[in-house]
């Protein structure tokens, strides 16, 4: 006997609502509208919470934003929930050169004295509000032509339960969400078996979440300049 040889198993939003029932004892012939009414909203808050669960490899997406000479704040796309890294990049083709920037607080931004004053944007304050907005400081000049790369991290797309459509999500958390989703409708319809769902979700989180990462090595080294001056 042999393998398949294929990697193509996936789910659709409606298989994994289908088997999220099953996992609480809610067979496919006793499904009414009512049930996939809740189900969808079920789905869809699963996802906020994985969203708020940043970051998520699988949702990074670089933002290009053209500076311009003496404006400070950009609007992002509503979608971004977080900036992992920024960059300014100056020169075009085989002369341009990144730069990274740091990130300031709300507190720190407002505690600059001249937030007018113009330069090489050098830190960079992120908005987070319903449409979120990035501030540079110390504000783009005229000297150069600035680009802000941002690799951010995005929302999950949502999930619909019609025609096939699959989930925003890699093969490793297939498991999670439909283990979740079970969970949260065991809350609805089967509370007694809420405690045991919620456990099998947590076991599928940490299973996937441990493999969502970069596997590389990590550094740690302490700023002691301080201590010798």
């Amino acid at each position: 006997m042999t393998s398949s040889g294929t990697y193509a198993f996936a789910s659709s939003n409606a298989d994994v609502v289908l088997g999220a029932y099953g996992r609480i004892g809610i067979r496919r012939t006793m499904l009414l509208a009512e049930h996939m009414s809740d189900a969808y909203r079920q789905a869809n808050l699963a996802l906020v919470t994985l969203s708020n669960l940043q970051p998520n490899l699988w949702t990074e997406e670089t933002q290009e934003v053209a500076l311009i000479d003496g404006t400070a704040s950009y609007t992002l796309e509503a979608r971004t929930i977080m900036i992992l890294i920024a960059t300014i990049r100056t020169g075009t083709g085989v002369s341009q050169n990144d730069r990274v920037i740091t990130p300031v607080s709300a507190v720190d931004y407002q505690s600059f004295p001249n937030k007018s004053q113009e330069g090489f944007p050098s830190t960079y304050w992120f908005n987070r509000q319903i449409t979120p907005t990035i501030t540079f400081w110390t504000v783009p000049d005229a000297t150069s032509i600035y680009t802000a790369r941002l690799q951010t991290v995005r929302q999950v797309q949502d999930a619909n339960l019609a025609s096939g459509e699959t989930p925003d999500l890699p093969y490793r958390f297939l498991d999670w969400f439909e283990a979740e989703i079970a969970a949260r409708l065991a809350r609805i319809y089967k509370p007694d078996l809420e405690d045991k769902r919620k456990a099998d979700a947590a076991q599928a989180w940490a299973i996937a979440a441990t493999q969502d990462v970069e596997n590389v090595p990590m550094s740690i080294m302490p700023a002691l300049g301080g201590y010798y001056r």
